[in-house]
């Protein structure tokens, strides 16, 4: 059984924000009704959805790249790096996107590292208006840190197990080839 992990979430949080294009509009508007709560955060953006925000709203935002071309993993990697408290991701369930797996990732490393997600305008609501936005949280993980310490080899053990693999896939490509040749 993996150890679960307390991780600190301060009083200044980091906030991702994201929307599908059908709810961008929406996710501004939203963003524009709270922006005296977000302003004293730090925000992060997939791209369309920072541009946006910062020249309507003139909020400072980090961000990624575009939602599609990766942008939700690089919101995905910076939770997995602690780098990133809460979401809130406007989505569009009534369209198919290219990146639906890419969201479908990004929600499982959100349960994960225990961070909390917020879909749609209620449920944002709950959040930024929650006692915690101002104080110090303490959120307890999976604890999936270990395993992914013991999933991932040393240098030197990968490759002593490239070399193993590598090694009888040459064997029997040359056997093959002696075979060809013989014929």
């Amino acid at each position: 059984m993996p150890s679960r992990r307390l991780m600190l979430m301060n009083g200044n949080k980091r906030i991702a924000l994201a929307a599908h294009d059908n709810r961008k509009r929406d996710l501004l508007d939203w963003v524009r009704g709270n922006r005296g709560v977000l302003m004293h955060h730090e925000l992060f953006a997939t791209g369309t959805t920072g541009s946006i925000l910062s020249s309507e709203l003139g909020l400072h935002i980090t961000r990624f790249v575009s939602g599609p071309f990766g942008g939700v993993q690089q919101l995905g990697a910076a939770i997995v790096e602690g780098r990133i408290d809460f979401v809130i991701f406007f989505s569009d369930p009534l369209q198919p996107h290219p990146h639906d797996v890419d969201l479908n990732a990004l929600l499982r490393i959100a349960v994960i590292y225990n961070i909390p997600v917020a879909c749609n305008r209620a449920t944002a609501d709950f959040m930024v208006s929650s006692p915690l936005m101002k104080e110090e949280y303490r959120r307890l993980t999976m604890g999936i840190e270990d395993q992914l310490v013991r999933w991932i080899p040393s240098s030197a053990e990968a490759t002593a197990t490239e070399q193993e693999a590598i090694v009888p896939r040459s064997a029997a490509v040359a056997s093959r080839r002696s075979e060809a040749n013989s014929h």
